[in-house]
């Protein structure tokens, strides 16, 4: 309640309490308003004040939630409620979020992914630490299908990001030090020609560096990552501190990104399609691992494609790039995983599970129609991660078209309901 009030104020003296002060005189100065005026304003103040505390306390009184054997109820409205009842089979991932100013009063805010896309969030605000936590794994032990007083499982610690590894990995990155270049030449030229017009170049060129660099640095500042048996966990922010938890046989697909400046060093970022987020949540919490050792990566990979080793897979080349300079490059399956490697300098390994396969798809463009190519597409659910192996002949398309297919639906058929996986 004080928080919604505290953001009601702030809008209202942005856009009305601090003009009140203020008046124009007739050399166009601005000076503070009279006694009588500064009264006014107190008063129209207090008003305010006491409607951002109503609007709180209806807004905080309006939302009830409960769990009701394997349901998630919310209830919304006060005048006229609506009940919303959810099951927890439908748990695709659960977050504490802690903004800035709810750590000041030591609240967090228990985010539920459901599957649905954009109207699958369910927001449950604010409660203490300690019963947002108890909430978080109660709700997790149920999605499993274990009792709701299920103690929350223990965890072991998979990876650590340091700040200067992800600072140094942030920063050498091919885009980031062509803009560095550019932002410096440009304050150079400005100075020396003195030619103020080059702010149009240094200005975006800041922008841009405050996106690449500054933007990703407060988010995953102090980003860990562990396994429990309820799935992985990811803790990680600056500003707002994010606990997320990725429940087994929600990742959908993964993508181990190795920048060509990250090669030299070992280091790789793991990408993830995870079923239940869309749109901005989807971007949000598209990352596993931001920067880490390309065997940390694998191990992580391994772990939500269990008993999976992407590096044991063969690839084929890609028919009509006998001249690639990077002949790892390719495509190749097992009994578990599709895996798709491609990239010069820079390489992308993406992986999916047959068993998470949505379907399987031939394309072909004009020029390979011409050069008898085709496209085989791997769908998974929408996300940051695309499977697929381009320019194969077309009977070998057809051919990893028919085997992916049959793999597919074998796995799905061994693998059993996955609702309530912890049975």
């Amino acid at each position: 309640m004080p928080l919604r009030g505290f953001a009601f104020l702030i809008v209202y003296f942005v856009l009305l309490g601090f003009p009140l002060l203020l008046t124009r005189t007739s050399d166009d100065e601005t000076v503070l308003s009279s006694p009588f005026i500064a009264l006014r304003f107190l008063i129209v103040t207090a008003v305010f004040a006491v409607l951002a505390a109503v609007a709180g306390l209806w807004g905080w009184l309006a939302v009830r939630f409960r769990v009701d054997g394997d349901d998630l109820v919310v209830e919304n409205g006060l005048l006229r409620k609506r009940a919303r009842r959810i099951p927890l089979s439908r748990v695709q991932a659960i977050d504490l979020v802690r903004p800035l100013v709810t750590r000041i009063f030591g609240l967090t805010e228990v985010r539920v992914e459901l599957a649905g896309g954009d109207q699958g969030e369910i927001a449950l605000r604010y409660l203490g630490r300690n019963a947002a936590q108890q909430l978080r794994a109660e709700l997790l032990a149920r999605a499993a299908g274990l009792p709701g007083h299920t103690p929350e499982a223990p965890e072991r610690p998979l990876w650590r990001t340091p700040f200067g590894s992800l600072l140094g990995s942030l920063l050498i990155r091919l885009p980031v030090l062509a803009t560095v270049l550019l932002f410096f030449a440009s304050l150079m030229f400005m100075v020396v020609a003195r030619e103020p017009g080059m702010l149009a170049v240094a200005v975006p060129a800041l922008l841009g560096l405050i996106r690449a660099v500054i933007a990703p640095m407060v988010m995953y500042a102090g980003f860990t990552a562990a396994l429990s048996p309820d799935g992985v966990r990811l803790r990680y922010g600056l500003l707002e501190t994010r606990m997320q938890t990725v429940p087994p046989g929600r990742v959908q697909a993964v993508a181990l990104v190795e920048p060509v400046l990250w090669k030299a060093l070992g280091w790789a970022r793991l990408d993830v399609t995870v079923a239940g987020y869309a749109g901005e949540r989807q971007a949000l919490s598209s990352t596993l691992l931001p920067v880490a050792p390309r065997a940390v990566c694998l191990h992580l990979i391994s772990q939500v494609f269990s008993g999976t080793n992407v590096d044991a897979v063969p690839l084929v080349p890609a028919s009509g790039r006998g001249m690639a300079l990077d002949r790892a490059d390719g495509a190749g399956t097992d009994e578990r995983i599709f895996v798709s490697r491609h990239g010069w300098p820079g390489r992308r390994t993406d992986v999916i599970a047959h068993a998470r396969a949505q379907s399987v798809r031939l394309t072909v463009n004009p020029m390979q129609r011409l050069l008898g190519l085709a496209t085989v597409h791997v769908d998974a659910p929408p996300g940051p991660v695309k499977v697929d192996a381009a320019d194969r002949e077309l009977g070998e398309a057809r051919a990893i078209v028919d085997a992916v297919a049959k793999r597919s639906l074998a796995a799905r058929r061994a693998g059993g309901d996955k609702a309530r996986w912890a049975r």
